[in-house]
């Protein structure tokens, strides 16, 4: 039988230095030549079973640390080497494992300065928000990708693009779709632009949502969209089309320094638009009113996703005719956010969105159901928070469904003019925080992370409810 063979020479040597051996006497204790010992060392001869055995004997070594990839040392550096700032420096793992197999303790120093650096770029990050919330703009910036630069454009900006809603709406006069908005774009589709639209099974778009062929002048849609997604998706090639004026005007305005920036951009414009299209503004405004801005009611009465009826209710800020300024998050089931946005700029200083106790974190317990919340922020500023799963595109057999969460809140102030305002009624508000490195609250049980504001106050006398104790 052929026997295993393991290529370990750093860690033998590593074990013969750490004895203070020499090669003569390490060779001599393990009945082999120092020259085959030396051999091993540089990996140039494998460790069989019966020397892995005599090394076990004789010095007390644990094969798994002999057998293991340098105790996990290597899938940490994979995870620094994901990161955006040193993505592009190697071609493969192989160097990795290298590094750690032959020099641990440099591969060690390495993590160290990397969380090192993660630490320092977080604390800049909540310092530079802190400034910012006492009016004081800073340039502290790190490395951001382009989708980072369009989010903080969006996220800082109303969602609200007059040019954009104007032209929508005139569009959907024109189509005069009735009941039927689907319809009548595939119809004008094909008359105006020749264009077909076609639905393909999951097998033939695996990983696709929306195809358009120039050549054959088709729009293939995948079938594992929902139909309210797919006419998202429709209209989303009737208004860059259409509306390519528009949208190029508002992309202007934004400023960004790319093209991929751009690229990004001018896609979330093009959603925007459709929204806009699916649910024309004067009459949605009304109509949300009407029904007190209940989501649920609202996606029956435009046939829509309760996705997107609520993304259309952060938009009504038509100068003249504006609504409840609502704002929205959306995040997935690990914590990280998908989305944010708000009729007014997302309200990052006074609302953050970071809290563990934010009933969005609670509404993947309960899918589908909606949760209502009245909260309070440290400064006494009180919001009405509403939220709900979401299910993503239809899922295949044996894949896993993508669910999200969706958060929409308001001034706790304007909470009667909603009908989730009934929900919490004279119910005390839930005390939050803008995020835990920001919150100076005492004794919170859902505390993640010690405040960058204040100084640790361990005591070993005393232990308070947090884990992280300040002064």
């Amino acid at each position: 039988m052929a026997e295993n063979k393991i290529f370990a020479g750093p860690k033998v040597r590593r074990i013969r230095n750490t004895l203070g051996l020499t090669q003569t006497a390490m060779a001599q204790a393990l009945s082999i030549s120092p020259s085959y010992l030396n051999l091993i060392e540089r990996n140039q001869r494998p460790l069989t079973v019966q020397l892995l055995l005599r090394l076990a004997s004789v010095y007390k070594v644990d094969l798994e640390d002999l057998q293991g990839e340098a105790s996990g040392i290597a899938r940490q550096l994979r995870e620094v080497f994901a990161d955006p700032l040193l993505a592009g420096e190697l071609p493969g793992d192989q160097e990795l494992v290298e590094v750690a197999d032959a020099a641990p303790n440099v591969a060690g120093g390495i993590l160290k300065l990397y969380r090192a650096y993660r630490e320092q770029a977080l604390r800049l990050s909540d310092l530079a928000e802190l400034l910012s919330r006492e009016g004081r703009a800073t340039s502290l910036a790190g490395a951001r990708l382009p989708v980072d630069e369009v989010r903080e454009k969006l996220e800082q900006r109303p969602n609200y693009f007059d040019g954009i809603d104007v032209a929508a709406e005139r569009f959907h006069e024109a189509l005069a779709p009735a009941d039927d908005l689907m319809g009548a774009l595939r119809a004008w589709l094909k008359r105006e632009h020749g264009v077909v639209v076609r639905l393909l099974p999951i097998h033939a778009m695996p990983t696709l949502r929306r195809r358009f062929d120039r050549h054959s002048m088709r729009l293939f849609l995948s079938e594992r969209l929902s139909m309210h997604d797919q006419l998202r998706e429709v209209a989303m090639e009737a208004v860059q089309i259409v509306l390519q004026d528009e949208i190029t005007a508002e992309l202007d305005q934004l400023g960004l320094s790319g093209g991929e920036a751009r690229r990004i951009a001018r896609f979330e414009l093009a959603r925007y638009a459709a929204h806009a299209l699916m649910m024309p503004y004067e009459s949605f405004c009304s109509a949300a009113q009407r029904v007190r801005f209940d989501i649920d009611a609202l996606r029956s009465r435009f046939s829509v996703s309760y996705e997107q009826a609520a993304n259309r209710l952060t938009m009504l800020q038509r100068p003249g005719r504006p609504a409840i300024p609502f704002f929205l998050l959306e995040i997935d089931n690990a914590g990280h956010r998908l989305r944010r946005a708000g009729a007014q700029g997302f309200p990052q200083a006074r609302f953050g969105g970071g809290c563990p106790k934010l009933n969005i974190h609670a509404a993947f317990a309960q899918p589908g159901q909606v949760i209502v919340d009245r909260v309070e922020m440290p400064d006494g500023a009180a919001f009405l928070l509403v939220s709900r799963t979401l299910e993503g595109p239809q899922s295949a057999f044996g894949e896993r469904v993508r669910r999200t969460a969706l958060l929409i809140g308001c001034d706790a102030a304007m909470a009667a003019e909603t009908v989730y305002g009934e929900a919490v009624g004279q119910c005390a508000p839930i005390p939050v925080g803008t995020a835990c490195r920001l919150c100076e609250r005492q004794g919170c049980l859902a505390r993640a992370e010690p405040p960058v504001t204040r100084p640790l106050g361990l005591d070993e006398m005393v232990a308070g409810l947090s884990l992280f104790d300040f002064q």
